[in-house]
């Protein structure tokens, strides 16, 4: 499956827990929303990141397929970790605008 450049750096410097890596492939005013909340901006997001593997130890998102429609592109990975009902597929809904994620929904 070849993902996008900045979906691509997206998980994998999830894989590596590189934090500045995974920032840097957000447009500055991107949004996430997950778990019911919205993050705007890179201190956000920073801050949504570092509470999500602090509450999921050895969390791990592995792609698995993608579905395209436009400059929308739904990821579908298999995410495990110390959670109930490990692992889970989830979706990754990225919005992108030239190379950078824009928006980001995973549920």
């Amino acid at each position: 499956m070849k993902l996008s450049p900045a979906i691509a750096a997206y998980f994998e410097a999830d894989r590596t827990s590189d934090n500045d890596a995974l920032i840097a492939s957000f447009a500055p005013d991107a949004v996430v929303f997950d778990e019911g909340a919205k993050h705007k901006g890179h201190a956000e997001i920073l801050s949504w990141l570092l509470a999500s593997k602090a509450k999921y130890a050895n969390l791990v998102s592995e792609p698995v397929e993608q579905t395209i429609d436009g400059d929308r592109v739904v990821v579908r990975s298999r995410v495990s970790g110390n959670f109930p009902n490990s692992p889970a597929m989830l979706d990754y809904t990225f919005t992108l605008t030239g190379d950078w994620i824009t928006s980001l929904e995973i549920h």
